[in-house]
């Protein structure tokens, strides 16, 4: 009954959502193409080096995916961007706001972690909030961040080959935010290593309090989460090279840069835009000269989202940013 009342919601939204997620642009990141099965309904997203299937419901990732290899881990980073932002490419009423964060205690959790990223661009898209769940601070910042990703990088860095990581979180422990974004009970983090056929998961709990416990097996966590992520037992290498599909991506504005509105308005005229975004929280001055300047010499129509970022010490520029949100073509 309960996921009948989540897909009776869904449809009420005249939405085309789908408990088979189809990720077209993005399978490459699957082991051997293979779609996780879930009976949860959501949006798929491709990004540039990630994927997520979403839940409108929780305002959430349902699983997201990484493929990933120890000569992309040893490689120069990107400089860590802090810059979130709230995912375009969804309906008002399924996002996350950035607002929803704010004075809720719970820190803006990755899924897919921004210390896996190896290009600017995939650092950027790793702050979107469809990649965002509400995690309890110390959990974030200390086990989650210090045993469970720093142990999966280590893991990586000596494998051979690719090795595929999904991470999601599941429970109900309450919501925040006007958008009602769920707060997970449990958090996990799967590993399989194709090389090996083997596979396991971390299992914690979302609370500041949580402890290290060894990880479990596949079978157990496909019990505790209902996804049957279809790990296959030969896989066959795609060698093919890896194409970037992450079509929808910020640019952000701290002040105006007409280098940067001289590159969106040339890709719109070279055909390479598909719609936009702005969206700003104070700066409004600046949104609207941006949004102008662009229609008038773009001649694309542009849409303006007002929201409010959380408070954060260690960030003071959120509040006058204004992000230009691009679906390219």
């Amino acid at each position: 009954m309960k996921w009948l009342s989540k897909l009776l919601f869904l449809i009420a939204l005249g939405a085309p959502l789908s408990a088979s997620a189809l990720f077209d642009q993005c399978k490459n990141l699957f082991p051997e193409q293979q779609i996780p099965s879930t009976p949860q309904v959501g949006r798929d997203l491709c990004f540039d080096d990630f994927a997520i299937y979403y839940s409108p419901i929780d305002k959430k990732p349902i699983y997201t995916v990484e493929k990933l290899n120890g000569e992309q881990l040893e490689a120069p980073h990107p400089r860590r961007s802090n810059q979130f932002y709230e995912e375009a490419r969804l309906r008002s009423s399924e996002r996350a706001l950035l607002s929803d964060y704010r004075g809720s205690g719970y820190d803006r959790g990755h899924n897919v972690p921004a210390g896996d990223m190896t290009h600017e661009k995939g650092m950027a898209q790793s702050f979107s909030l469809a990649n965002i769940m509400p995690q309890a601070r110390q959990n974030n910042q200390g086990i989650w961040a210090k045993r469970v990703e720093a142990s999966t990088r280590m893991y990586i860095k000596r494998a051979q080959g690719d090795i595929y990581i999904f991470t999601g979180s599941v429970g109900q422990a309450g919501s925040i935010g006007k958008s009602k974004v769920t707060i997970p009970s449990h958090l996990y983090k799967l590993v399989y290593d194709p090389t090996k056929k083997t596979a396991w998961a971390y299992w914690v709990e979302n609370t500041d309090e949580a402890q290290m416990s060894p990880p479990i097996s596949y079978a157990e966590l496909v019990q505790k989460t209902g996804i049957n992520f279809h790990l296959p037992v030969d896989v066959i290498e795609n060698n093919s090279s890896k194409q970037l599909v992450g079509g929808w991506y910020p640019i952000f504005f701290d002040q105006y840069s007409a280098e940067k509105v001289v590159g969106i308005i040339s890709n719109i005229k070279a055909g390479r835009v598909a719609s936009l975004e702005i969206q700003y929280d104070r700066n409004a001055e600046l949104a609207q000269k941006l949004s102008q300047e662009i229609q008038t010499q773009g001649l694309m129509k542009v849409t303006l989202s007002q929201s409010s970022p959380p408070d954060s010490p260690a960030i003071s520029y959120e509040r006058n940013r204004v992000t230009v949100i691009v679906h390219s073509r």
